[in-house]
């Protein structure tokens, strides 16, 4: 359960959108790196006492290489105002019956300024929605995007598998500029906007943000275990299904990879053959970059072949997509190889973002 540990901030390291990074030192003298959410807890200062749940770092799991700060006990933050339209003024209820549970204003519930504009939506036009299954690919989408389409409002569907809060993401936050913005669903929170669902918050990004694209996937921080259907990134094949009922095009961004160690994730990953093979009931395009190398290309073609009779495979020229991945905003990293380590995987996402590009005529 719950690792509680308490300390002392003795130093604000850095901060990014919604997050700040802390150093804090234990009764027993040891010190632990920690991230405050200040939305939720006030901002710490050197010399604030705070409560920590420390289990993540403790058990050196991946991406949870913080202790999180819950409470700053002796400094209490304000409440926050309850009229108006402001974020704080709603009753969405977001990490609902957890001890940090945010209630915020939903882009859709009646006192939202945009709830008669989604409650007459039905569909998103049309729009492509690139769908991925780790949130690595964001930026290597939005790259590809941006190759072809360096005009393009892009939105960004934050699903609730991996980090619920939005500002986990040093990603997100280096991508602000270059995202129309972000809406988070389910029970993830701190976008730009809140949405109830997965489709509430693509009508959100289409009637809302006026987003010509979207790319959906969940924070960072995933949960696997190993097995076929123990991986929270499967839901990528529930989000096929939900683009499809609201008249989207889906476009799957594929997990290929040479470099991974385990053989269950070389060539087209068991994940996306999951999710496209078993879990979407609705076709998409699934797009293989061109110029894989010969042995790779194999393996791909053999493993998609059974998801032909559902789904269209496209496959996309790479030429100029080497260069927008490295010009990108932020670092590429995932499982913890860079780009040049794993360029299979950006660039299959990549290539998924230049397809959908080419769908905005």
């Amino acid at each position: 359960m719950v690792r509680w540990r308490s300390g002392t901030v003795t130093a604000v390291r850095r901060r990014w959108a919604g997050a700040v990074e802390l150093d804090v030192d234990l009764p027993d003298g040891a010190r632990m790196r920690a991230l405050a959410y200040p939305a939720l807890v006030g901002e710490p200062e050197p010399g604030d006492r705070v409560l920590l749940n420390a289990g993540a770092l403790l058990m050196g799991l991946g991406t949870g290489g913080y202790a999180l700060v819950v409470a700053l006990p002796d400094r209490l933050p304000p409440d926050p105002p309850q009229a108006g339209d402001s974020r704080d003024a709603g009753h969405l209820v977001k990490a609902r019956y957890t001890p940090l549970q945010p209630i915020l204003l939903g882009v859709d519930e009646e006192a939202s300024p945009h709830h008669d504009r989604l409650a007459a939506a039905d569909s998103v036009d049309g729009m492509p929605v690139v769908l991925a299954d780790l949130h690595s690919a964001l930026p290597a989408i939005l790259a590809g995007v941006r190759a072809d389409a360096p005009d393009a409002r892009v939105a960004y569907v934050l699903t609730d598998g991996g980090a619920l809060p939005a500002w986990f993401s040093r990603t997100l936050a280096g991508l602000s500029g270059h995202l129309v913005g972000t809406v988070s669903v389910g029970q993830a929170f701190g976008g730009d906007l809140e949405a109830s669902t997965l489709h509430s918050g693509l009508l959100a990004a289409r009637h809302v943000l006026d987003a010509d694209l979207t790319i959906v996937a969940q924070g960072p921080g995933n949960l696997g275990t190993g097995t076929r259907w123990g991986f929270s990134g499967v839901a990528v094949g529930e989000a096929v299904n939900a683009v499809a009922t609201l008249g989207g095009r889906p476009v799957g961004s594929l997990r290929i990879s040479d470099a991974d160690a385990r053989p269950r994730h070389r060539g087209v990953s068991h994940h996306s053959l999951t999710a496209y093979g078993r879990v979407a009931l609705a076709p998409a395009e699934l797009v293989v970059p061109d110029g894989l190398p010969p042995g790779l290309a194999v393996e791909v073609a053999a493993a998609l072949a059974p998801l032909a009779d559902r789904h269209t495979v496209v496959t996309v020229p790479t030429d100029g997509l080497d260069a927008a991945l490295r010009a990108t905003p932020v670092g590429l990293s995932t499982m913890g190889r860079g780009l040049d380590a794993d360029h299979a995987y950006f660039l299959a996402a990549a290539a998924a973002g230049r397809y959908a590009a080419g769908l905005l005529g």
